[in-house]
């Protein structure tokens, strides 16, 4: 098999290239193509967004790629997921994509475009603790369709996002079709207060109250507020969901960690 790494938001680091690149020379059949936009820095982005949406095109359109791995989160990939899914060549329709965090915007555009999508491990997860045991399950689920690495609540369609990636693009062009589908989500890195913000907006969407269910994966690194919010991120998800009508289906083992499960969607 041979994976693809492109950049669609920020620069992937040459340490988590290489070390990722060391996890793969390990397994017989398993070819790691690390594009040299990967690299590229122009401000926060890696690259403008014609070289990452050239790159990302490129690899779409290459018989010979079986899977696209996202290099890494951070921001930018929105600013090309409408022209990424534009005219879709055949050779896309083959593939696999795997990313997570800012990569959520492609995944939503591919899913809704009818591309195999997965919310799971990416390279520059390497460099985190634990981190090449994300690798590992990255490449067994994409070489072996591995269950291992499966979120082990899954039962039935599924969907999972960053939650504020998905806030902001409910209600666009991306946004995919989310009636009878389980929905998950994570955060990290924000206020409480900013958690309760974008659960209004979601819970919010007429099409996301056709879900299943709603499921909370790990909320990190959580900017301390003041003065204090008076709730925690389980509190706000359960709140919103009873608010909405919608199923609350408990915790969930993703997140931005090492520890960051796969989800497929369907």
């Amino acid at each position: 098999m041979k994976i693809a790494i492109v950049a669609p938001s920020c620069t992937l680091k040459r340490e988590a290239a290489e070390q990722v690149q060391a996890c793969a020379a390990l397994r017989d059949g398993c070819e790691i193509l690390v594009h040299p936009q990967c690299f590229l820095s122009e401000g926060h982005f890696a690259g403008p967004d014609a070289a990452r949406l050239s790159a990302l095109r490129e690899v779409m359109a290459d018989p010979s790629i079986d899977a696209v791995w996202f290099a890494r989160g951070g921001y930018g990939s929105n600013r090309i997921a409408l022209a990424a899914v534009a005219d879709l060549p055949d050779e896309a329709r083959h593939k696999t994509y795997l990313g997570y965090s800012d990569a959520g915007f492609l995944l939503a555009a591919f899913h809704k475009s009818g591309l195999k999508v997965a919310h799971g491990p990416m390279p520059q997860d390497v460099l985190r603790n634990g981190g090449e045991q994300a690798i590992d399950r990255a490449l067994d689920w994409l070489l072996q369709r591995s269950d291992s690495g499966l979120e082990a609540g899954l039962d039935g369609p599924a969907f999972a996002f960053n939650l504020t990636v998905l806030s902001n693009f409910l209600g666009t062009e991306l946004q995919p079709d989310f009636a009878g589908r389980e929905l998950i989500v994570e955060d990290v890195g924000e206020h409480l207060y900013r958690t309760d913000r974008s659960m209004f907006h979601i819970t919010s969407n007429a099409d996301v109250r056709k879900v299943r269910r709603l499921r909370l994966g790990r909320v990190s690194d959580v900017i301390e507020n003041e003065p204090d919010f008076g709730s925690d991120e389980e509190r706000v998800i359960v709140d919103w969901c009873e608010r909405s009508g919608i199923a609350y289906g408990g915790r969930a083992d993703i997140g931005h960690d090492s520890a960051n499960k796969i989800v497929p969607f369907s």
